[in-house]
């Protein structure tokens, strides 16, 4: 407890590659939740000791397939009901995952659990620029209340930079139907 600041956490903790179960790295991390404005992320520092496996193969496959589509791509239901995710639509899965975490931390507070629980559509917006743009509408479990959340977000990317969310909000309910 900082007073009149928050509650700070120190975490010690290992992370696994998604891609390459066998590849982790010990992490170590301060998170400090604010006390009072719930509109402020929780501030983030963190170090990690070595590196996971470089996945720039796999991004360039991956952006030189959707480059190459004759129509821009859309899916919906990633996964299906049963947990599914065919295998072309792996790559957008883990796009979505990544950008819904940075939602999930500008989002979360000492009381909140969210996880992508599903992609129920995105859609790739056609750019004039080397970066490849999706609109997604996910749906984010948050664990504690078990309240399942609509989010629309906008994700940009290219293989040579990170992955950024451009836009994104909480939407109403029956969104997600």
């Amino acid at each position: 407890d900082i007073d009149d600041v928050g509650h700070k956490y120190h975490l010690e903790l290992v992370l696994e590659d998604v891609l390459d179960k066998d590849s982790t790295v010990n992490c170590t991390a301060e998170v400090l939740y604010h006390l009072g404005n719930k509109n402020l992320p929780p501030d983030v520092q963190f170090t990690i000791e070595g590196e996971l496996k470089n996945a720039d193969e796999a991004d360039n496959i991956f952006y030189n397939q959707i480059k190459s589509l004759e129509k821009e791509l859309v899916a919906e239901n990633i996964p299906d009901s049963h947990g599914n995710v065919p295998p072309e639509m792996e790559p957008i899965r883990l796009l979505a995952w990544v950008a819904s975490g940075y939602v999930i931390w500008q989002n979360s507070t000492e009381n909140t659990k969210f996880q992508l629980a599903q992609i129920k559509h995105v859609k790739q917006v056609k750019r004039s620029d080397e970066y490849l743009e999706f609109d997604y509408r996910i749906l984010l479990h948050e664990m504690v209340s078990q309240e399942i959340i609509p989010w629309q977000m906008t994700v940009l990317w290219h293989p040579q930079h990170s992955v950024q969310v451009t836009q994104d909000s909480r939407q109403p309910k029956h969104a997600s139907e």
